[in-house]
This record gives C-alpha cells, structure tokens and sequence, in this order.
C-alpha cells in the first residue's frame, strides 16, 4: 500500500476549492474538500488528515468555530487559517481559537505549500514525542536520530528524508511524496537518481541499526525492523 498524505480544503468559494484541490493534488496530496463549517467538523473528527486549511468565513460554521469545535473533540490536526482578514486582532483571534499558522488571500500558492510543510514537520501536536522503528529512534524537539546506541549525524536532507520514513514506518512512501515533502522549494523536479544516492547515504549510516529501508520497485521505500 502506497501511503500519500491526506488533507483537508475548507473553502464555500467553489473557484478557490477547486484550484486548490487540483494544485494539492499536483503536489502529491490526496485532498477531501468541504463547503461550509459543519461539512469540516464531520471531515475532521472522522478522518485523521496530515494538515487541513480553512477559511475564515464559511456557511453554517465559520473556521474559527470549527477550530474551537474540533479542539474540544481532541483533534490534533495542524490547521492553517485562511482569510482576507489581515489586521493584528484578526490574527490573534484566530491563533487563540487554536489555528496553527495564518495566511492572508490573496497569497502565493508556493507560500501555501511551504507553510503546510512546516505545519507536518511541527513536533508539537504529534501523539508521541518520538518515533521509532527497530532501535532507530527519533526525537522531533531535538531532531536528533539514535540507533544502535549511537547518534546518527545526518545532513538536513537525509534527516527531514528519514522523519518521513520513520513517520510513515512500515508502509510504502510514494517516490513522488518524498520528492514533495523533502524537497518542497525545488526550482526543478526532483529525480528518482537523486533520491535514490540519499537513500543509498541512509542506508549506508544506518547498516548497523535494527531497521532497513526497503525498496519497493515500482512504488517507493519503507522503513521496517530487520
């Protein structure tokens, strides 16, 4: 099973939905939308999404009081407010309703996407404060990795590479999701050979560890016990 990352588009502006589900998609997320307010609760207390973005003003619920809503439920899912509402009140609302990050329209698609990168990298709503897979063992508020009773000095890229393994552990993560997620603020498309030589780097400084990463022809790589 090749895993993508789900998320979800709150929008009543069907123009703006659309265009924002058809360039997510691009983007290597699979995306649910919802019109209004209360479509977005029943998506977000049903559904465990990677992120979600909703708008301010919707029918029925407004996004602020889905975030209120939601929060009570105990959902942890970063949300990135989006809203023609730009003055200091207005932001603060919205990040004490418990919303994790704000973007003013009109905006930059690639701000759109940079900002929901950093949303999945956030330690701080994840259920655990470390990931693990064999004695490979992952410290978010740290992003510090260990195995083998060692700590593993890993470059930018092969650290954000590994946390979406260990993240995704043990199902297949998709080429093309590494590629998104990994490389978000590429001017160029990111190719199979350059992915596979920081695989190979990974592989290499992890040999002695209690976990591998398998290639799955085809599709991607997983990391699973060994």
């Amino acid at each position: 099973m090749v895993v993508e990352v789900r998320i979800l588009v709150a929008e009543d502006d069907r123009a703006l939905r659309d265009v924002l589900q058809r360039g997510l998609r691009e983007a290597g997320y699979v995306v649910d939308t919802a019109s209004d307010g209360e479509q977005a609760v029943a998506n977000l207390t049903a559904i465990e999404y990677e992120v979600a973005v909703l708008d301010w003003r919707m029918p029925k619920l407004s996004g602020i009081e889905v975030i209120e809503a939601t929060r009570r439920a105990n959902v942890l899912t970063p949300i990135l407010m989006l809203t023609a509402r730009d003055t200091p009140s207005d932001r603060v609302d919205g990040l004490n309703a418990g919303a994790d990050d704000y973007l003013v329209k009109p905006f930059e698609f690639t701000e759109l996407v940079a900002r929901l990168h950093a949303l999945q990298r956030r330690p701080a709503l994840r259920h655990s404060s470390q990931i693990q897979c064999g004695d490979l063992r992952y410290d978010p508020s740290a992003r510090r990795i260990e195995g083998a009773g060692r700590v593993i000095e890993l470059t930018t890229t092969e650290c954000l590479l590994m946390e979406l393994l260990l993240r995704r552990s043990p199902e297949i993560v998709s080429r093309r999701t590494i590629a998104n997620q990994v490389w978000p603020n590429a001017t160029v498309a990111v190719g199979s050979n350059t992915i596979e030589v920081h695989i190979a780097r990974l592989r290499s400084k992890i040999q002695t560890c209690t976990a591998k990463i398998e290639t799955v022809r085809g599709f991607g790589y997983r990391l699973v016990p060994s």
